[in-house]
């Protein structure tokens, strides 16, 4: 079988001098346990190789109320084992207003940054992305707000989250600095990303896509029978059947199957994982050391798509 090149042991952030190992740790489910637990969490993660984490201020927020629980969390680790700020890149996001939804005016970014600092326990940002794209905002004043937080040194690097590539480059014609992050949903079974533009853009414009929700928010860890039985879609049940396949053939588990396929793309996607077991964060930089074959990685495209390509 011929075998692509293996994916490199760290990824740049865009066209910064930030690298980062290929696959991230998401906290968006961080908030909720105590100190210790936390911090074992971090520290399993960076054992094992991860050094980019994702955290946003509006995690934690059940509806009602943990706006900034999970941030503030983080910070009390940081307060407790104050190594662990110094072998990580932090990055947070902004401007989700619960009850706006949505706020990217100049004055509420820079309130809400200054406010994820303080929660973090923390002097900078390494990567601040704004959360959703605020359709009341204009660019300019979104750049305004991430050109001064940059120019205080509050912040290293930007990027965006769930932009469309016309918003992206609606707010890099007015930011001086590169975006250096998009951070859209692609899995195995959410192929938007390939196919409406973004990841096509970030290539053009040397912008780093990171992929939240690669597991599709758990359905592509169901056993096949659950899935059978919960009637899922048909194609599915396939496409889980179709990762088992390639799992048993690469000798790992099918989670290790859905980061190697991401990881493939040529686009240099970082994937955002999200278990909350320490003992899994090694199975899942396992897929790091995965060489997915080219025929590999569009059978799963087909499969997912429950039909061959043109």
């Amino acid at each position: 079988m011929t075998q692509d090149a293996a994916p490199s042991h760290s990824r740049p952030l865009g066209r910064t001098d930030l690298r980062a190992f290929p696959i991230a740790y998401g906290l968006w489910r961080f908030a909720g346990t105590n100190v210790s637990a936390a911090t074992d969490k971090i520290q399993a993660a960076l054992d094992a190789g991860i050094t980019l984490f994702d955290i946003a201020d509006v995690y934690g927020y059940d509806g009602k109320s943990g706006f900034g629980d999970a941030e503030e969390l983080l910070g009390r680790v940081f307060a407790r084992t104050p190594g662990l700020r110094q072998r990580m890149l932090l990055a947070t996001k902004g401007g989700v207003d619960p009850g706006m939804p949505y706020n990217s005016s100049e004055r509420y970014l820079i309130d809400a940054c200054e406010d994820s600092l303080q929660r973090l326990q923390t002097d900078v940002i390494d990567l601040y992305q704004i959360h959703r794209p605020d359709l009341m905002a204009h660019p300019h004043e979104v750049a305004s707000a991430l050109t001064t937080l940059h120019a205080q040194g509050k912040i290293r690097a930007v990027g965006v989250s769930n932009y469309t590539p016309a918003q992206l480059e609606a707010l890099q014609a007015h930011l001086a600095m590169p975006i250096a992050t998009q951070q859209p949903e692609i899995s195995p079974w959410y192929l938007d990303a390939l196919f409406n533009g973004v990841l096509d853009q970030c290539m053009r414009l040397g912008i780093t896509p990171l992929a939240w929700s690669p597991m599709s928010a758990g359905l592509l860890g169901l056993p096949v029978e659950q899935a059978r039985r919960e009637t899922h879609p048909p194609k599915l049940v396939t496409l889980l059947q179709c990762l088992d396949v390639l799992a048993e053939r690469h000798r790992c588990d099918r989670l290790a199957i859905v980061l190697a396929f991401l990881l493939a793309h040529p686009a240099g996607i970082i994937p955002i994982i999200g278990t909350q077991k320490p003992e899994r964060l090694q199975a899942c930089t396992r897929a790091a050391s995965i060489t997915l074959s080219r025929q590999e990685w569009y059978e799963i495209i087909q499969t997912s798509q429950g039909k061959p390509l043109p």
